[in-house]
């Protein structure tokens, strides 16, 4: 029970405080206690509660072994205000909680939290979908050059060059997709990027985690491309970039004790009071570095522990989705982090607390956060923040599967294509035109949408009559090949599939024909010759 995670899906952090209740009271010792000459039965200390908790927190994979005795000391002052527990006298709210005898215990219910409401998409079309070949146009004829003969091909002119009869072909010309643009393109890297930290996610919907409206594709393109030798995003408008005097106190630390550019005056706690200016500019950050919006999808990632190639992966494409003067921060603060955690030449920076410790409390809260002030917001933050300052090289970095995905579609929508006369360049008003989706795209629409353009498209191309049935057989069998889930839901049996597909009708060589009508009266009439 202890060790129970909570799985991916909205209001995570809900779901966390209440499970967090319900093993505190199902597990926390209860016994007689006595003060001022009276007894009470069912009760508590404070270092009772605070040593049981954080035993509980330690060992719990939600939290894990960074939660420190402060931490879960502020929780319970946290369970005291919400009247999850309430001194002996019944008093909760004004009072606060303390780590000493003062007695405590467990009201008749303790008030579990309920989720929000969530909110309502009013349609589909708030959901990004990806540009397709729906948008198309002839190769223009260019000017002041002499006009090229049309690349219309007769069915006599290509038996002519092909030497073989093959039958009627259609005239047939040259198409393709129109420009890109780059607004495009950011659509469809935040379409395709959605998507894939949905799947990795390992959800059937972002619902309550991700408003996909809140996702800019501009940003995600920034982060993917401009970025400089050391993969930290570079800002065009530089008044959005950190001050000078942070970035070199953060390189006097990084670099400790060579980092000291600007040639200041070394003195005893010169370090801390460095450090103390760092923290200074993240602590006054009007919100958190991963954003308000982005909260649940973090606080997801969290369940996907212990698997650290899932928790990377997810970060990876999660950090794509940072405004870029927030990814920068970001990079910034846990390459310092890891630094100054790392380096034996640096002074101890707290006298009581480890440095490591210090690092990840200081800055944990500046970096994951809630508009409503979740009551655990910071011990997830300190798992969250311990593990990418853990891993910091890896999690910003681009998914190369991801960026192969997009290279692969824009590739797709920038090809030409050959058109055969018949076929309307308007999909929509001519089901016989078959065209070419990419299984990227597929996948696509399983995970945001539907099929249903798909199975469209097939009962389109059933339903043509004009359609040669040699052209519609290969068509079918190149659907089939492509989308194999589509093709088995229409034919699930062959019975099915020779109802509605016209069969192909075998042709019978001559020989065969001749022999199989003479050869019963040809040994007659030789053998009859032969006597007389």
């Amino acid at each position: 029970m202890e060790n129970q995670v909570i799985g991916p899906g909205p209001y995570r952090a809900t779901k966390l405080w209440n499970e967090t209740i319900r093993l505190f009271r199902s597990g926390m010792p209860l016994r007689r206690h006595w003060a001022h000459f009276r007894c009470y039965d069912c009760s508590f200390t404070g270092t009772e509660a605070v040593d049981y908790l954080h035993n509980l927190l330690r060992d719990n994979h939600n939290f894990g072994p960074e939660i420190t005795r402060y931490q879960t000391l502020q929780l319970l002052r946290k369970f005291l205000k919400a009247h999850v527990i309430e001194d002996i006298k019944g008093r909760h709210g004004t009072e606060d909680f303390e780590d000493n005898g003062h007695l405590y215990r467990f009201p008749t219910l303790s008030p579990l939290k309920s989720f929000p409401a969530r909110p309502v998409i009013k349609d589909c079309s708030d959901l990004p979908r990806l540009i397709r070949w729906d948008d198309y146009e002839e190769l223009p004829q260019q000017e002041n050059i002499a006009p090229v003969k049309s690349a219309v091909l007769t069915s006599d002119l290509w038996n002519k060059r092909h030497s073989v009869a093959i039958g009627d072909v259609h005239e047939c010309k040259l198409i393709r997709r129109k420009e890109i643009t780059s607004k495009q393109v950011d659509h469809i890297w935040k379409s395709m990027t959605v998507a894939h930290l949905q799947r990795v996610l390992g959800l059937k919907t972002l619902d309550g985690v991700l408003n996909p409206a809140h996702v800019n594709g501009k940003h995600i393109v920034h982060n993917v491309f401009s970025v400089n030798k050391a993969g930290i995003v570079v800002l065009e408008n530089k008044a959005e970039d950190m001050p000078y005097w942070v970035v070199t106190a953060m390189k006097c630390l990084a670099n400790w004790p060579n980092g000291n550019e600007s040639k200041q005056p070394v003195y005893p706690g010169f370090e801390r009071d460095v450090l103390r200016t760092v923290a200074d500019y993240y602590q006054r950050l009007k919100e958190p570095l991963l954003t308000f919006h982005l909260y649940e999808v973090f606080v997801n990632i969290l369940s996907l522990l212990p698997v650290q190639e899932a928790v990377s992966e997810a970060l990876q494409v999660s950090c794509l989705l940072l405004p870029p003067p927030n990814r920068r921060r970001l990079q910034l603060l846990l390459r310092l982090m890891a630094r100054v955690c790392q380096n034996p030449q640096l002074p101890p920076l707290n006298d009581t607390i480890a440095t490591r410790t210090l690092m990840v409390q200081m800055f944990s809260q500046c970096v994951l956060g809630s508009a409503d002030d979740m009551d655990l917001d910071e011990l997830l933050a300190t798992k969250l923040v311990t593990f990418m300052m853990e891993h910091h090289n890896t999690i910003f970095q681009v998914p190369a599967k991801l960026r192969c995905q997009v290279e692969e579609h824009l590739s797709h929508l920038k090809r030409a294509q050959i058109k055969y006369e018949g076929a309307d360049t308007d999909f929509s008003a001519s089901p016989a035109f078959y065209k070419q989706i990419s299984r990227v795209e597929c996948e696509e629409q399983r995970v945001i949408g539907t099929q249903t353009p798909l199975q469209q498209l097939l009962e389109g191309l059933i339903a043509d009559k004009e359609l040669p049935a040699k052209d519609k057989r290969k068509r079918l069998k190149q659907f089939q090949k492509s989308y194999p889930e589509v093709y088995h839901s229409r034919f699930p049996t062959e019975e099915s599939k020779a109802a509605v597909i016209p069969e192909k009708t075998p042709r019978l060589k001559p020989n065969l024909m001749f022999f199989s009508i003479k050869k019963p009266f040809q040994p007659f009439q030789r053998s009859w010759s032969f006597r007389a």
